[in-house]
């Protein structure tokens, strides 16, 4: 099989110098189950018994050094990562062109090492299988925040017997039918993303009725970092056209060294869209850690709060809060487009207020002062006190009408 033979095609993704007899039966399978398939080598050893439909020598030329930095190391673990960035690059091109319909690979810790990464770049939506010897285990390193399927392998993928056709026949089935049963959205309404923590409920909550009462389709998202993660992905994707940051606690993990960490880039792809975006300061008053006796040993003797068994909280101090109101203005001072946001200064979280245990109005005062003093603030990056707590609903109501202002700005600068 040619690869111009299909328009569209289920990309069969193996290590094929290891896996060949393996992915050529899902291949087969697939097909049987009436989907189109191409398969594809990423081996980085002998040449592989049977011949693919894309070779690895095709893979490893979108290498950004070429096929040499791909092919010509005498070192497997820098051939395999070598590989697995030339698969990123190939197969983002490839659905760039409109060609791939879905995504099924296979491996065990190599392959799926060097195959997740290629799948993660993909957007969401996009059928993505993998099979793997490690998804019993702990995931996150592979699925990130992506819509990946992972499927157990049971047995190593070594060879077809009983259990192996049955498992590796049973995901070329799931990946025929994601792509044949494809989902599409039918939604017209413009899609605005937003950021929740339990303490910032009662603010998203009114946020989001009166958005929807506007006609906007509203995807909240758990601020726990793959959380804020995963909104931006979708953003990335042109799947979001709007933001409403209202809670940014997963910077204070990020700077201080919680378990619900922004990730470095945390910011930056609703920056670079240039989409209409509000942010405000919820929940940053903590950092968050697993159960009690979890937490590092030099913040136990800190204010901590119990949440609930799995998480405890830990009060953020003046000066971590000056860090993070320095580390949100480095990104923000990245932008060239419109943001605004929106300081509550009553509070920034249900245990922020009088009586509760992290009321502290020193800390946020640092927040709220340093935040100001190191934002290049100018007429496209707008910081607003407000004498609220973060869940009034005269907070709650200022977000949103900002948010529809610099939509409608928005707008009118696109042309529409």
């Amino acid at each position: 099989m040619t690869h111009s033979a299909y328009s569209k095609a289920v990309y069969a993704i193996a290590t094929m110098d290891t896996k060949g007899e393996e992915i050529a039966y899902v291949a087969s399978r697939t097909r049987a189950a009436g989907a189109a398939v191409l398969t594809v080598d990423v081996g980085t050893g002998p040449a592989p018994a049977l011949s693919p439909d894309i070779s690895r020598e095709k893979v490893a030329v979108c290498h950004r050094e070429g096929s040499q930095a791909v092919l010509n190391h005498s070192d497997r673990g820098q051939a395999v990562t070598a590989m697995s960035e030339a698969l990123v690059a190939f197969l983002t091109s490839e659905h760039a062109a409109g060609k791939v319909a879905g995504v099924i690979g296979l491996g065990g810790t190599g392959g799926t090492a060097l195959i997740a990464p290629a799948l993660r770049a993909l957007p969401i939506g996009l059928p993505k299988l993998l099979v793997s010897t490690v998804a019993s285990g702990n995931i996150a390193c592979y699925v990130g925040c992506c819509d990946i399927t992972m499927m157990y392998s049971v047995v190593d993928i070594a060879g077809l017997n009983r259990v192996s056709r049955q498992v590796l026949g049973n995901a070329a089935c799931a990946i025929a039918g994601m792509v044949q049963q494809n989902i599409e959205s039918s939604d017209a309404r413009t899609a605005l993303g937003m950021t929740m923590f339990g303490v910032t409920t009662p603010c998203v909550t009114a946020v989001r009725e009166r958005l929807e009462e506007y006609g906007y389709d509203c995807l909240v998202f758990h601020a726990t970092g793959t959380g804020g993660q995963a909104m931006e992905k979708l953003v990335s994707s042109g799947m979001i056209d709007g933001v409403l940051d209202i809670t940014t606690t997963e910077v204070a993990d990020e700077v201080v060294g919680g378990v619900f960490r922004a990730g470095p880039e945390r910011f930056e792809a609703i920056l670079r869209r240039g989409i209409p975006y509000v942010m405000s300061l919820g929940a940053v008053d903590m950092v968050n850690f697993g159960a009690r006796d979890t937490v590092p040993a030099p913040f136990r003797n800190r204010k901590l709060h119990v949440h609930n068994a799995q998480v405890t909280l830990m009060r953020t101090t003046p000066e971590e809060n000056r860090q993070i109101a320095r580390w949100i203005a480095r990104k923000i001072n990245q932008s060239s487009s419109r943001i605004t946001v929106l300081i509550p200064e009553k509070g920034v979280s249900m245990l922020d207020v009088p009586g509760q245990p992290f009321h502290d109005p020193e800390a946020d005062a640092a927040l709220f002062e340093e935040l100001e003093a190191t934002v290049h603030q100018d007429t496209m990056r707008v910081i607003r006190r407000l004498p609220h707590h973060i869940n009034d609903r005269l907070f709650a109501s200022a977000l949103v009408d900002e948010y529809v202002s610099i939509a409608g700005s928005h707008a009118i600068e696109k042309g529409s």
